[in-house]
């Protein structure tokens, strides 16, 4: 590693002020201080030293991510391989074609390592598309400010991919990525002063613009390239058209929507490989545990509250709270989306109030809006906008106490 050290100090010269590259600096400092850490560090005792700066945090984030990752290949791949058994699916796309090649089942959904091979065929893709466009976008938008190119975009490359259907075209990705990483971060100056995160708004970007490919009630349901590919609704798109509360799939039951072996986004769909995640967030104390829970409190009221309304007509009044949280993309938005700390409340009173209204919210979109069922997403957007709000004023009640209690002390 010393010797490594050194070729890399030789070549840096060229990058630092006065060097023939100096431009490109952003560029050397990104790769270098992924190797290594920053050789400068602090001496003076004014300075908070700390071992967790942003390299680690997002570190810790993706490690908090790989059972998401995980689950998007095999259950992509299982979903595809039932499909194929059930001759509902087309075998002439590249991605069959490469499995026959590899020798590998293409129709055998207890095949988990061939499920797995096939899933990370269609996620693969979307995870290079991703880095490429927004990367470079990063890349460039740091050059001109001649920032540093930090790692905050390492989560967005990460989270992206997760939360989209394995056969969106790719040209939508870069498109989206682009919208996301430029209105969504870039435009704010960069990471850690952007209001909205890069990953959901890219997704809005493309839900709103292409919700045939990605959302609404026509969801892929088995990965599909080709114009004849199978597609059909998830639960809850085909429940809120529908008007049904009871299970629509018969062959779905808590525990296949707990594992994730039901059709969706492909990081989106297991709870069980979200909550290890938390845990991992949690313990250390890189996620909010009064956002979370406050998510969940928020969640559960509402839908005790519809459920006590209830309804003949709009039967996901009716749905209860077990099942609201294995469903789509509740899960996985409150762990790694809404407890996301530049786009979050500050305050600790104001991560109470901002999680609950997450879950609140994510709720009542979902059930009382047939024309988007899914809430989650929106929900975050939404309480990203106002989460500085909220901690203005909790600050403001904050300070109107103290000057009350210091004026009896007076």
């Amino acid at each position: 590693m010393k010797f490594l050290r050194k070729i890399l100090d030789r070549q840096g010269e060229r990058f630092e002020p006065g060097g023939k590259l100096e431009k490109l600096f952003p560029l050397w400092e990104a790769q270098d201080t992924i190797l290594y850490t920053p050789g400068s560090v602090t001496r003076s005792a004014s300075h908070v030293r700390d071992a967790a700066d942003l390299k680690r945090i997002m570190i810790v984030v993706v490690v908090a991510l790989i059972p998401c990752i995980y689950m998007a290949l095999y259950n992509t791949g299982l979903q595809a391989a039932r499909a194929i058994a059930k001759g509902a699916l087309p075998l002439e796309n590249w991605q069959t074609n490469a499995m026959e090649w590899l020798g590998l089942a293409i129709n055998d959904p207890a095949d988990v390592w061939a499920c797995i091979v096939h899933g990370a065929l269609y996620f693969l893709p979307i995870f290079i598309v991703t880095p490429m466009i927004g990367g470079t976008i990063e890349a460039i938008f740091a050059i001109v400010r001649k920032h540093d190119i930090n790692e905050g975009f390492l989560v967005t490359w990460i989270l992206f991919p997760l939360v989209l259907p394995p056969t969106i075209p790719l040209w939508q990705v870069a498109i989206g990525i682009a919208f996301g990483v430029l209105f969504g971060k870039e435009i704010f100056g960069g990471t850690g002063m952007n209001i909205l995160n890069p990953a959901l708004t890219a997704r809005a970007f493309l839900f709103f613009a292409y919700p045939a490919q990605i959302s609404g009630d026509k969801v892929w349901t088995a990965a599909q390239t080709s114009p004849d590919g199978v597609s059909g609704a998830t639960w809850l798109a085909e429940a809120a058209v529908d008007g049904k509360a009871a299970l629509v799939e018969p062959n779905v039951s808590w525990m296949d929507a707990f594992l994730g072996t039901i059709p969706g986004s492909m990081g989106e769909t297991s709870t069980l490989a979200c909550l290890i995640g938390a845990a991992v967030l949690l313990i250390t104390r890189i996620g909010s545990w009064r956002i979370l829970g406050s998510l969940v409190a928020g969640s559960f009221l509402a839908t005790l509250l519809l459920n006590t309304i209830g309804s003949d007509k709009n039967l996901l009044l009716n749905v209860p709270f077990h099942w609201q949280i294995v469903l789509g993309g509740w899960a996985f938005g409150a762990v790694f989306m809404a407890t996301e700390p530049v786009t979050a409340a500050h305050s600790e009173k104001g991560q109470l109030i901002y999680g609950f209204l997450i879950g609140v919210l994510a709720i009542f979109i979902r059930v009382l809006n047939p024309a988007y069922p899914e809430g989650m997403m929106l929900a975050i957007l939404f309480m990203n906008v106002f989460a500085a709000t909220i901690d203005h004023f909790v600050v403001q009640a904050n300070i109107r106490r103290r000057k009350a209690r210091y004026a009896k002390a007076v």
